[in-house]
């Protein structure tokens, strides 16, 4: 199969992680206030549906007829946001030897794990069960069924008497874990599916394996309280998991994405583009439908989700390790899938954490990384399973769904909003060759996912979002944190981390510090 170029060289890459050092300069303020809403400048009162940040025209004419089907040509298996990984080589080599995946590299600076945590950062923040695909829909009229802040109402749903489901009959403090297989699994049905505030948590046993540790997160939470003679456990369970939860999202995963130097700017001199009332916060269709979807470009076609849960299977696929492509159309009603899909249950089908984080030491050899922030998805994408789409309807390229919400969404280009905050670096046609072909002026008036996973590409290496995607990114975190009257940041800005990390130490928390207090960690699983 031919390969097609990245453009992207190793020095170009470096280059790209060094330059988070630098913030681009935006305009003034009363210039800024007049292509932002009025719901994002704070001036009226946001609702529980979604809304808007920029006041600008639509990327395109939405009255095109010819505008849906290049839209759909572009995000098509084998077009040119396809990786065009060697699928028929199978998981183990597709992670063994980088030429099979010759366009899609991998970022260093990230490990295996920030992908599937962006996603259930996604699913805690936002849920939109309204809109059609390619169907134009004002986004005040679109409910969104998650809250809009880091809460973990994902996980929690309305607490122990709205959803009783999710907690543990016989301790009404705790989480409802499943079991069942070799190590914890999320509870589940007789039929196998899941038992969630938010279904979406079972898309992939990744995103399966983070919910139930943070499931047993909280319990070990709530056993610790106890011992120290806390009153009203479950309202201080939950309060330290959210407050250990939100410093994760804040001092790892948000300067992970963005770079550290727009946080600390956004922290030090303040939001200038997303600006609701306190109290008000809503999410930006800019940020659910477009900038938010970049973590898209950084699953692994494959991943190796355990080191030894599959000791009766075949060496030659790589037992004892279960190896899976990330979504195989083999998988479809098996019992027991072949890939990584979510929905099942069997002994194998846990995730070893020391592929996915950093616990360091003799772990670090285990580690693997992300692929790249760049317009090259890999393949399996192009073919999700129906049971992954929560409406259960086509296109199954998610490439395709991501570039039909901007029509659904009326978003403005990637070239408007970069011209809109005054930023210096604007990416023009001549980056875009590739889109002369569909027409609509898309090489200068791109959509807004595309220009972000480009701008990312062009201006930081693919190490991390650069422009307009990490300035969205960035606020909207950040202003959900500090527009929560409940989190650590509104509250008590000033706090650090109780709960205990690996080394025994306290003040700072990590990832690997939460999975080793719920102790799903490698040295607790003996594996």
């Amino acid at each position: 199969m031919a390969s097609k170029s990245t453009g992207l060289s190793r020095r170009r890459f470096l280059g790209g992680i060094g330059a988070g050092a630098a913030v681009a300069t935006l305009r003034p303020a009363e210039a800024l206030a007049s292509v932002i809403t009025e719901a994002a400048g704070g001036s009226v009162r946001a609702s529980d549906t979604f809304g808007r940040i920029f006041s600008l025209q639509p990327f395109a004419d939405l009255n095109a007829s010819s505008l849906k089907s290049a839209l759909m040509a572009m995000g098509q298996r084998g077009g040119i946001l396809d990786a065009q990984d060697q699928l028929s080589a199978g998981p183990v080599q597709l992670i063994a030897d980088p030429n099979l995946s010759a366009n899609n590299p991998d970022n260093t600076t990230h490990t295996a794990g920030t992908t599937f945590m962006g996603q259930f950062l996604d699913h805690d923040l936002t849920f939109d069960e309204t809109s059609q695909l390619g169907v134009p829909l004002d986004p005040l009229r679109a409910p969104n069924t998650r809250t809009p802040g880091f809460d973990l109402d994902s996980v929690y749903g309305a607490g122990p008497t709205g959803s009783p489901q999710l907690y543990d009959s016989a301790d009404r403090d705790k989480l409802l874990v499943g079991d069942g297989g070799l190590f914890e699994d999320l509870p589940r049905n007789a039929n196998g599916s899941a038992i969630l505030a938010d279904r979406r948590n079972d898309e992939n046993l990744m995103l399966a394996g983070l919910h139930a540790a943070f499931l047993l997160f909280h319990n070990r939470v709530v056993d610790l309280l106890r011992a120290q003679g806390q009153t009203n456990v479950f309202a201080a369970a939950q309060r330290l998991v959210r407050w250990h939860y939100q410093w994760l999202v804040l001092h790892e995963f948000l300067p992970l994405f963005v770079g550290q130097a727009l946080v600390d700017d956004v922290l030090r001199n303040g939001r200038r583009v997303y600006r609701p009332a306190a109290g008000q916060q809503f999410i930006p269709v800019e940020f659910q439908g477009a900038t938010y979807r970049f973590g898209h470009s950084m699953v692994r076609p494959s991943y190796r989700a355990n080191l030894r849960g599959d000791p009766g299977g075949n060496p030659a696929t790589g037992a004892p390790a279960f190896f899976g492509m990330v979504f195989d159309p083999a998988g479809q009603g098996q019992a027991d899938p072949v890939d990584l899909r979510g929905g099942a249950r069997a002994p194998r089908r846990f995730i070893g954490w020391q592929t996915f984080f950093d616990f360091g030491g003799a772990f670090t050899a285990d580690l693997r990384h992300n692929k790249r922030i760049d317009t090259n998805i890999s393949t399996p994408l192009f073919d999700l399973p129906l049971a992954t789409i929560p409406s259960a309807d086509p296109p199954t390229s998610l490439a395709q769904r991501n570039l039909l919400r901007h029509i659904t969404w009326s978003l403005p280009s990637g070239q408007d909003i970069a011209r809109a905050l005054g930023l210096t670096q604007v990416l023009q046609a001549q980056d875009f060759p590739e889109l002369q072909q569909f027409g609509h002026g898309l090489p200068s008036s791109t959509p807004l996912w595309y220009y972000t996973l480009k701008e990312a590409e062009v201006l930081a290496g693919g190490a991390r979002l650069a422009g307009v995607g990490a300035r969205i990114v960035a606020e909207v975190f950040i202003g959900l944190l500090q527009l929560d009257p409940t989190s650590y940041l509104a509250t008590n800005p000033s706090w650090t981390p109780t709960l205990p990390r690996r080394t025994g130490s306290v003040g700072d928390f990590r990832m690997v510090d939460l999975l080793t207090f719920a102790r799903v960690d490698p040295d607790n699983r003996g594996q």
